[in-house]
């Protein structure tokens, strides 16, 4: 259900270079946001830590079968500010995520409470397991015996003969 992106480690190495310059201290950013997947009943649940975060910026996206979560985290201007240490990360969380065939695309829920983001990813009625009813014919008569005698078969009822 995890998606791997090539370059995200390319993405955290320039924004480090490009942000050493205006920080002192120790520059401290996630490779992604840390999250647990689990399953219950007939759905998946999805916890993400995203501490700090601005909550009008952060969305969930689904497009194509691939679950996008992104949200933002800005800091205080720097106007007047002498930084001593900067550690907490800043800037644009993401996270994908694929999603199989057996998900219910238009059921997807998300809340964003206390830091951690939550999304309901519902299974599809047509992947949940379901126990198949073996229907019976209405005529349920038993069938014909025949005898079955060396030297022939005849079409007698409950007699034949194999010659």
């Amino acid at each position: 259900m995890l998606r791997f992106d090539p370059f995200s480690d390319f993405d955290d190495l320039a924004q480090g270079l490009l942000a050493a310059g205006r920080q002192t201290g120790s520059a401290r950013s996630p490779r992604f946001m840390p999250m647990d997947l689990y399953q219950v009943d007939d759905h998946y649940v999805l916890t993400a830590d995203l501490p700090g975060a601005d909550p009008g910026s952060i969305e969930v996206n689904v497009e194509n079968g691939v679950l996008t979560l992104t949200g933002r985290r800005t800091t205080m201007s720097d106007a007047g500010v002498r930084w001593l240490t900067s550690e907490r990360f800043s800037g644009v969380y993401r996270r994908q995520l694929t999603l199989g065939e057996s998900i219910d695309t238009a059921g997807i829920a998300a809340r964003y409470d206390n830091g951690v983001l939550t999304v309901t990813i519902p299974i599809a009625e047509r992947a949940k397991p379901r126990q198949i009813v073996v229907e019976h014919g209405a005529d349920e008569s038993p069938c014909e015996q025949l005898a079955v005698e060396p030297g022939g078969v005849t079409g007698e009822p409950g007699r034949a003969v194999v010659e």
